[in-house]
């Protein structure tokens, strides 16, 4: 996988608002990946990094994603 291609995290939220990130993203032509511990999600735990989603987008977008969130 080259490094353009390769994913980065540009946002950590909770599931709920990872989706509504997800799909705003989407609507602006950025492919997205949700990664989270499906215990966190199954259980509803939000303890030590479980229930926290991270969004991940390729590299080369991960600027433009960020512009979009409002994030630095």
């Amino acid at each position: 996988m080259s490094t353009e291609e390769q994913l980065v995290t540009v946002y950590i939220a909770r599931q709920m608002e990872a989706q509504i990130i997800k799909g705003r993203l989407e609507s602006e032509g950025i492919s997205v990946l949700l990664s989270y511990e499906s215990a966190g999600l199954v259980y509803g735990i939000t303890v030590d990094g479980l229930g926290e989603v991270k969004v991940m987008v390729p590299r080369r977008l991960a600027e433009e994603a960020k512009e979009i969130l409002g994030v630095a």
